[in-house]
């Protein structure tokens, strides 16, 4: 009788506790591979700068914030991304990606989890917004001279007229669609 007691209590690493269950490293592998699938998908929405494209991968790291929470949104951002360094050689390009979706996907993670509805998940995706926009704009500052044959006063100049309008387009994008697709993902990871 203690030998099956002992076998039906699974004290694993992965399962015991508040600890990340089994289930929950195997979905949030799936969320960082479609993530990483996602990253590679490159569609110019911004005609005046056609050398900007969007990426949905945000989408999914954002569901998988909503879902499991900040942390695990900021793993399938990082992890998705790391990639790129080996294919793309671009670590400046990388690192502003990384920055511009882990600053959307904390606040609104955090937010919505601490305001429950739809309410939190508006006020979220609000703050995210905001904090995304500026940390794109300080990041392109900072950055883009460093890779590019582009000044910081260049930089400075686009920011009214190209950058904010697309990273605003991005921002949107991204929040709407996982407004549209985070219930019922949701409903499916509560099963």
């Amino acid at each position: 009788m203690a030998a099956s007691n002992a076998m039906s209590h699974d004290t694993h690493s992965t399962t015991a506790g508040a600890g990340w269950s089994t289930r929950r490293i195997a979905v949030t592998a799936l969320f960082c591979a479609l993530s990483l699938i996602a990253s590679f998908i490159e569609i110019p929405i911004f005609p005046p700068a056609a050398w900007l494209k969007y990426d949905p991968s945000c989408v999914i790291a954002l569901v998988a914030g909503l879902a499991f929470g900040p942390v695990t949104g900021t793993i399938v951002v990082v992890l998705s991304w790391l990639l790129h360094l080996i294919f793309a050689f671009n670590p400046w390009g990388v690192l502003m990606a990384v920055a511009a979706n882990v600053a959307l996907v904390v606040p609104c993670s955090v937010i919505a989890r601490k305001v429950e509805g739809p309410r939190g998940l508006a006020l979220g995706m609000g703050v995210g917004a905001v904090v995304t926009l500026a940390v794109c704009v300080v990041m392109n500052i900072i950055v883009t001279p460093l890779y590019t044959a582009v000044t910081t006063e260049a930089v400075i100049g686009m920011i009214v007229p190209i950058l904010l309008p697309f990273n605003v387009l991005k921002v949107a994008i991204n929040c709407v669609v996982t407004a549209l697709v985070q219930g019922p993902v949701s409903k499916v990871l509560g099963k």
